[in-house]
């Protein structure tokens, strides 16, 4: 193996069918793998007459070349599908073991098609594939189900579903190697809808690079950058990516109470600070990680599992008003048990609150009634209750209740940590985001508050364009290579090609990278424009447009997106409606998509 294993692993749940096909190797090279590969896979594959929760939607679990090379972070996989949350292009990924044991089986994808009768499982091991009934798995938790199949950290990788899956909740995630997880945008319900319960991996080749001494030194290089930052060097390995939490706050752009303010005063109690120093049992990392920013974490009643991570604290915090760090954690152990996403989970509840606080639901739900936390996670793992509207989703919820306007999503996908009326360039992020409103595709964090690799002002909006177009190509590129986003903190894309060039022995250079970033954002633009997403989907809420921070460091403003959309869609070389132009699409090699921006 060297960088691409070559083949794809077809099965068919429907009739069985199980087909090893030929991995073609200019679409390797023009979209690498990973996120890139799950969509020009899944454009072919899955078309605007798909429901995503029917047979005939796919699920793509992707690796990249780099995956399983020793490669610092090389641990990620990708899940690609059409969201049963946004109708939009899905992907998603995750760390771990799983996707580094999945490459090691010879494969660099697996395309799942159709609907099993009954509950079943694919294992995949130096033997074979074979499909198993999972009978006996089915209403089982995570933890239970990751149990039962024998999770051998090392040698033996569980991915599964949990009840949310299984019940078809359109925030589920897809959960791996036990509490790590493909959260975003309801893959998890797309798998229990093909009466899948999990994926086992035994793999035991190995992705040997072609140029050895080359990959060698690029180990050694890429090693001292991610030591001489301050970020994976300290701040996350002792604080884990909670560290932010005090950060966003003190700026004034911590979502809070359901986006009405922008600063939180309970944040320090619920901050990477407070983390490490009250129930932090150790920190962990994923496999060829030097950076180990997991949490394993004890609660005060004597519960432990990983996390909570910055997004989850603030979900079950901030957006919550919740304070109690207890409460939260023990929250995000539910999630990770029952197969939840915590961003849309808490997000939801966050809105559910406020419904209630405004009587359009009945409810004694309330900002900061950390007591009803487990109860509305499980219900909505179950469908039961009020969980029965919270596992729609916050858009679907809110317009039941008569206030879509109160539901903080983009392409209904609920918003993560960060209040755009703080940061500008973060707002066209979220409203342009091909998936949703995502801070994993171009977050402008870096940039905007952490000074990586330089400050600029976050407030302003004549020059954002670029830059956050520059972000979310090379946020595609390390989706597609497969790498962690927090590698990409510390190392520049030059070290990436130039480890990609030692990993494949084929030659790549940092602009190729930024070019297949490009590229396959905009495949993803055209798979939404083809499934009738059009320029008034690249939008945010109102209360976000027009509802200016009421006190604090960012008092008085709104997020701008009219006049940044105008300058992103002229930076990208797309016309004034969105659509990417004929010239741009054939220098990206994407004549293929060519009919659709016609």
């Amino acid at each position: 193996m060297r960088g691409w294993a070559g083949n794809i692993l077809d099965i068919n749940l429907t009739d069985g069918a199980i087909d090893v096909l030929p991995l073609d190797h200019e679409m390797a090279r023009l979209f690498l793998g990973g996120r890139g590969l799950g969509a020009r896979l899944l454009w072919d594959l899955v078309g605007p007459e798909v429901e995503p929760l029917s047979p005939e939607n796919v699920l793509i679990f992707t690796t990249g070349p780099i995956t399983a090379s020793a490669s610092q972070t090389s641990n990620r996989f990708n899940v690609s599908t059409k969201s049963p949350l946004t109708d939009t292009i899905l992907h998603a990924n995750s760390g771990g073991w799983w996707g580094m044991q999945f490459k090691r089986t010879g494969y660099d994808a697996l395309i799942v098609r159709g609907r099993a009768e009954k509950p079943t499982l694919i294992e995949i091991t130096a033997e074979g594939v074979s499909l198993q009934d999972a009978t006996h798995l089915w209403g089982k938790t995570v933890f239970e189900t990751t149990e039962a199949l024998g999770q051998d950290r090392n040698k033996r990788n569980v991915l599964c579903i949990g009840p949310a899956g299984e019940n078809l909740v359109r925030i589920a995630a897809i959960m791996n190697d036990k509490e790590r997880s493909l959260a975003r945008g309801g893959a998890g319900a797309v798998m229990g809808s093909k009466n899948l319960k999990a994926i086992v991996v035994e793999g035991t080749q190995k992705n040997q690079p072609a140029d050895k001494e080359q990959f060698k030194f690029m180990l050694y290089e890429t090693g001292k950058l991610l030591k001489a930052s301050p970020l994976t060097s300290q701040a996350l390995p002792e604080f884990g990516t909670a560290v932010v939490m005090n950060v966003v706050n003190e700026i004034g752009a911590l979502p809070t109470r359901n986006f009405q303010q922008s600063q939180f005063e309970g944040a320090d109690q619920i901050s990477g600070e407070t983390i490490t120093d009250t129930i932090l049992e150790t920190n962990q990392a994923c496999w060829a990680c030097p950076i180990t920013c997991t949490r394993i974490t004890k609660t005060s009643s004597g519960k432990e599992g990983e996390g909570p991570e910055f997004e989850s604290a603030w979900a079950f915090g901030a957006q919550c008003g919740i304070d109690d760090l207890d409460a939260i954690t023990e929250a995000n152990y539910l999630c990770n048990d029952l197969g939840l996403d915590t961003i849309s989970m808490g997000n939801t509840i966050g809105c559910a609150m406020e419904l209630a606080e405004k009587r359009l639901l009945h409810s004694d739900l309330r900002f900061g009634r950390a007591d009803l936390l487990p109860g509305l996670i499980s219900d909505t793992a179950y469908r039961q209750g009020l969980g029965n509207d919270l596992a729609e989703g916050s858009f679907r919820m809110a317009a039941k209740y008569g206030a879509p306007e109160l539901s903080m999503t983009v392409k209904k996908l609920e918003m993560p940590a960060y209040d755009p009326r703080g940061m500008q360039g973060q707002g066209l992020v979220y409203a342009t985001g091909n998936r949703g409103a995502c801070h994993e595709t171009g977050n402008m964090l870096g940039p905007e508050v952490l000074a990586l690799p330089r400050l600029i002002d976050r407030f302003a909006t004549q020059g954002k364009a670029g830059i956050v177009s520059v972000h979310q190509n090379s946020a595609a590129v390390i989706d597609s290579l497969v790498y962690c986003k927090f590698a990409n903190m510390a190392v520049a894309e030059e070290f990436f090609a130039r480890t990609l060039t030692a990993v494949t022995g084929e030659t790549f250079t940092a602009d190729d990278l930024m070019m297949v970033g490009e590229r396959v954002w905009t495949l993803e633009r055209l798979y939404n424009l083809r499934e009738g997403f059009t320029k008034a989907d690249d939008t945010l809420p109102d209360r976000l447009l027009n509802e200016p921070v009421a006190e604090g460091p960012s008092k008085g403003f709104t997020a701008q997106i009219p006049p940044m959309l105008e300058e992103y869609y002229a930076f990208r070389g797309w016309d004034k409606n969105g659509v990417p132009r004929e010239k741009k699409l054939k220098e990206l090699s994407l004549q293929f998509a060519i009919e659709v921006a016609e």
